[in-house]
């Protein structure tokens, strides 16, 4: 059976246009967030990580001089242009494209957007990016609330394994909208200071918006220093509750004893998790719950969303990309925000970046509709 890597990589965010803009700053501990006060936006301020609009389009109009794209499609492209040109594969009907996003261009239904209704509809969004590209397939557009850049990466392996491709080119994306804020400001959930996962401190979340895109591959010729193999993934969805996590995790847990099942690996063959981790209430307490019941309690954990906020759709990809980069570096990073153990059973969090030699490395994400899923790596 062939073995699935993930190489090629880019990351377009609050900190730059490449990955490396986003792992020098997480590794100095500095947060992409931002107060921003735009009662257009939001009533009140709110912390959010934002890409700069004058760079995306500067970066934009380097790739599409006459065209017209919505900002989440223009993120995509930019991301996404990078790294097809780093890999310089060739597109034939062997390579294959997946888009990883929960709302899509949902801001194109905002009073006085320039775009029509239409442009909303994932598959619509999927088109245009495909035929920017020339792929010759249809493109897959995941849209699995927040497990989708995980789930993304996974079936990506999976069609690979099955032959149906050498290669797939997996994006990701989601937008800092009115929409978004309404929703979860509508839950209590968004916090008014910086997010502090997993932290007895914590008051909710915070919105990100990131472009995501990384190469999955059966060809070792095509590796990067930071490539890593997938060595198992699972995905499973509880159904608990439309917007509330399982109390006993049973969804979660189900996902990372599989995937580690189909790794061939133990709980104490984890070196480290990169977790989901939102920093509210219930979804803390389910993935600490899930931990322990997996025998991962004592594993170096941590949470990406107090340097990029909650990047929804793209969060999964988004942390499997810096875990790569966090296996290449022998690092562990810190998990930003994180004071005191605020859940109910006990975890590692790992608290401070530490030098440390690491081969293997496990993302989960939890969404809403009870989905889960986990997935297992190993530097190459």
């Amino acid at each position: 059976m062939n073995n699935v890597y993930l190489s090629h990589n880019n990351i377009v965010s609050g900190y730059g246009f490449d990955s490396f803009s986003a792992i020098e700053n997480i590794e100095k501990k500095v947060a992409a967030l931002q107060l921003i006060a735009n009662k257009t936006v939001l009533p009140q301020p709110f912390y959010a990580s934002i890409i700069n609009q004058d760079i995306l389009q500067e970066k934009y109009d380097q790739l599409c001089p006459s065209e017209k794209h919505t900002r989440l499609e223009r993120i995509l492209l930019v991301s996404l242009a990078r790294t097809m040109a780093k890999a310089r594969i060739k597109l034939t009907d062997r390579v294959g494209l997946i888009i990883s996003t929960t709302k899509g261009n949902i801001d194109v239904l905002e009073d006085k957007n320039p775009f029509t209704e239409e442009r909303s509809y994932l598959s619509v969004l999927g088109k245009k990016v495909q035929e920017h590209f020339g792929f010759k397939d249809q493109a897959i557009v995941l849209s699995n609330a927040c497990v989708s850049g995980v789930l993304s990466v996974a079936i990506a392996k999976r069609l690979i394994r099955q032959g149906r491709y050498d290669h797939v080119f997996v994006a990701g994306g989601d937008l800092v909208t009115p929409f978004i804020l309404s929703g979860f400001n509508a839950f209590q959930a968004l916090s008014n200071a910086p997010c502090r996962p997993y932290c007895k401190n914590r008051a909710g979340i915070n919105i990100g918006e990131v472009g995501a895109s990384v190469l999955v591959t059966k060809e070792k010729e095509l590796l990067t220093p930071e490539a890593v193999k997938v060595l198992g993934e699972a995905s499973c969805n509880d159904a608990n509750h439309i917007s509330g996590p399982s109390r006993t995790g049973e969804g979660l847990y189900r996902s990372i004893t599989s995937s580690l099942s189909q790794s061939g690996m133990k709980p104490s063959d984890i070196d480290y998790i990169s977790a989901h981790g939102t920093a509210t209430v219930f979804n803390d307490e389910m993935e600490a719950v899930a931990f322990n019941r997996s025998g991962l309690e004592s594993v170096p954990l941590n949470s990406l969303k107090g340097y990029f906020g909650h990047t929804l759709g793209a969060s999964g990809l988004l942390e499997t990309i810096i875990g790569m980069h966090s296996l290449h570096r022998n690092t562990l990073f810190a998990s930003l925000g994180f004071e005191e153990l605020g859940v109910s059973k006990p975890l590692h969090i790992i608290k401070n970046t530490t030098p440390k030699e690491i081969n293997t490395f496990l993302k989960t994400a939890s969404g809403f509709g009870g989905c889960n899923t986990a997935a297992v790596f190993q530097k190459i």
